[in-house]
């Protein structure tokens, strides 16, 4: 029998405002759009789980120029007191030490920067990201805006020894209520997350980055495979109750206080 899933998300950096055109494939070119980096907290059948960890305070300035050069000051990622990964844990009552599972979706600065806070928890990447990421096909100079060297360094010396790096199937069951799944669109490493809840199955992804991709069937503007857009777009629909974009600072007005669905979650002693 699967678990039932408490599910909630928190803010844990603002990216500013980029152009429409990031979000939206070609169109609102003249418009700039908020975009807000989130955290999924998932608790039940007594384990945590996290979907990203946030960026990494010491990379910001680095992220930021290249981000400043590339389009301009409206483009810039910031990180309140109330938004650093460890005080949005400590809200919710959770310890660094406590947390089980981390899974990261996509593989970005962004997203891993802050992976090296869990000292117990097994760190949970797309295989086909991971190969991506240590053999594209074409080179990136810049590879480390997706994974930070000290990151890269914790990954694949300290996490890796520990066992704690977990490659993912395309398609995989990490935990019963929890399928997790290829998504593509966005990068190689991107996800779909289906959670079992008493409100139904709810489904993370960076596969959209707003409710107008999903719900008007848009896609992203930062997209790497059309086709996959459309397959993965078509999935969720099918498969979920709740759908939360990754980026969207929509999901925090639908959802007051980032609870998108209770559960019943008892620490194990």
């Amino acid at each position: 029998m699967s678990a039932i899933y408490e599910v909630r998300v928190a803010q844990v950096a603002s990216f500013g405002e980029v152009p429409g055109a990031e979000i939206f494939w070609m169109s609102k070119f003249n418009e700039w759009h908020p975009l807000a980096a989130l955290m999924g907290v998932i608790q039940g059948d007594g384990k945590t789980i996290l979907i990203n960890t946030g960026p990494s305070e010491s990379f910001l300035p680095y992220m930021n120029d290249i981000w400043r050069k590339e389009f301009n000051e409206k483009v810039q990622m910031t990180v309140k007191t109330e938004q650093k990964t460890i005080n949005v844990l400590s809200k919710f009552g959770i310890k660094p030490k406590e947390v089980d599972y981390v899974i990261l979706t996509p593989l970005q600065a962004y997203t891993v920067g802050n992976v090296d806070l869990f000292p117990n928890a097994k760190i949970c990447i797309s295989r086909r990201g991971w190969i991506d990421f240590h053999a594209p096909r074409y080179f990136d100079p810049r590879r480390n805006m997706a994974i930070p060297d000290h990151i890269l360094k914790y990954l694949v010396i300290d996490a890796w020894k520990e066992q704690r790096v977990h490659l993912l199937e395309d398609e995989e069951t990490l935990l019963p209520g929890i399928n997790i799944w290829f998504a593509g669109t966005h990068h190689r490493s991107s996800l779909g997350i289906n959670i079992k809840t008493e409100k139904g199955t709810v489904i993370f992804s960076d596969s959209m980055f707003y409710y107008g991709n999903i719900e008007n069937d848009h896609p992203i503007g930062i997209m790497e495979n059309l086709e996959e857009c459309k397959d993965t777009y078509n999935r969720i629909r099918n498969e979920a109750n709740i759908i939360v974009p990754l980026y969207d600072p929509a999901v925090l007005n639908r959802y007051p206080n980032g609870c998108i669905s209770k559960g019943k979650y008892k620490k194990v002693k």
